[in-house]
């Protein structure tokens, strides 16, 4: 199996650079998640827009969980088949009409099978610039722009998290355009300035999804991957739940979850470099552990100062791994694969973070101790799988580079 090889489009002179493609397309991430606003109050339009029960809320927004969950893996099939650029493009038009048409529906039937297609397109985008930065960066560079498009996920996300809580208050229906928008905005960015980044004569030999899943040590850094989700997205699940029994209210809480953003922003283009010159599963496992140790040190928390310092903790690990996952698997794609990689990647996360509120509450009612205690094991046990696949890997690699 080949290594993706493909230089970006620097001169020789200048191989700190990243092309300028990637930075268009880093720019039209930022503009997408700043106005992605719908999908954090998704739940609270249900409720209070339409009107839902909880319940009918629940299942709506479990449905729109798996269109997204889908939605990695066919992106990812698309990128290979049809090409980066127009997968990219349609699927945030398409992103951009599933939002139009699920800001005008109304009824529990016609809301669900709207939110299942938003679902299937708005993490399109996701495999398909993963695609995109493995085309045209080096691998020497990937970690870095893995990290800054993290980064401008984040930076993005800050500023849609204060604009969809006001519209949400004050114009529930006009989000939904907003959003429609940023994603047109989006494709047209893609289609203007990102040129067609996958290889030529890919597209026959692409798209075996099957070959992904023959692959052994692709299916062990997806474990790892989604180990790591159930262990990350326990910040939004129970967390919440549990430090209220500790003692954190609310406004607490949001104030140092906040921290989590500002962390992110100000840090992380700081570490890119530094991350770049280590090996991605090395960094991989000791990011998980650290993210481990953090939710862990959970248990102690009796106040909003004590939940700060476990964020701080917790948020250091999410940084330095940031770009260390699509690095490794972009390095175990081959060529005519690279998007399904990605997608397979993308879902196994997702996975994870549908198995995180399972774990979570099921541990919740025995107390803290045993609560963290065993969030911080399933978080031990994704960093040592990252140390074990990390020498088969790194053969891998090496072999493919001789060959």
């Amino acid at each position: 199996m080949a290594v993706l090889t493909s230089q970006p489009s620097v001169a020789p002179a200048d191989r700190l650079s990243l092309p300028r493609p990637f930075w268009m397309l880093w720019l039209g991430t930022v503009i997408n998640r700043t106005g992605a606003v719908v999908q954090p109050f998704l739940s609270v339009y249900l409720v209070q827009v339409q009107n839902f029960t909880l319940s009918q809320a629940g299942a709506v927004m479990t449905v729109f969980g798996v269109g997204s969950l889908l939605s990695h893996v066919f992106a990812g099939w698309l990128a290979d088949r049809f090409g980066r650029r127009l997968t990219l493009t349609g699927g945030m038009l398409a992103a951009s009409a599933a939002m139009v048409v699920l800001g005008a529906a109304s009824g529990f039937p016609a809301v669900t099978a709207t939110a299942f297609l938003l679902g299937l397109t708005i993490e399109s985008y996701r495999p398909t610039s993963q695609a995109i930065v493995a085309d045209l960066v080096s691998p020497t560079l990937r970690p870095r722009a893995y990290g800054l498009l993290f980064w401008g996920v984040n930076l993005g996300y800050s500023v849609a998290m204060v604009a969809g809580g006001w519209f949400a208050d004050h114009g529930a229906h006009a989000m939904f355009g907003v959003n429609a928008a940023v994603a047109v905005a989006f494709a047209a960015v893609v289609w203007r300035a990102v040129p067609e980044s996958r290889p030529a004569g890919t597209s026959l030999t692409g798209a075996r999804l099957g070959a992904v899943l023959r692959d052994r040590l692709m299916l062990g850094v997806c474990a790892v991957t989604a180990g790591y989700g159930a262990l990350y997205a326990q910040a939004f699940t129970t967390l919440p739940l549990a430090v209220a029994e500790q003692g954190v209210n609310r406004t607490h809480f949001g104030l140092a979850m906040a921290l989590n953003g500002v962390l992110i922003v100000a840090v992380q283009p700081l570490t890119g470099k530094w991350v770049a010159r280590q090996d991605p599963n090395r960094v991989l496992a000791a990011g998980t552990a650290v993210v481990a140790a953090g939710f862990a040190l959970t248990a102690f928390v009796h106040d909003a100062r004590g939940l700060a310092l476990t964020v701080a903790v917790w948020t250091s690990g999410e940084i330095v791994i940031a770009g260390t996952v699509p690095t490794i698997v972009a390095a175990l794609a081959p060529q005519a694969l690279q998007g399904t990689y990605a997608g397979v990647s993308g879902m196994s996360w997702s996975a994870g973070a549908i198995l995180a509120p399972v774990i979570g509450t099921a541990l919740l009612p025995l107390g803290p101790d045993v609560l963290w205690t065993g969030i911080g094991l399933v978080g031990a046990a994704s960093a040592l799988g990252a140390l074990l696949v990390g020498g088969p890997v790194r053969r891998r690699v090496a072999a493919a580079n001789v060959a």
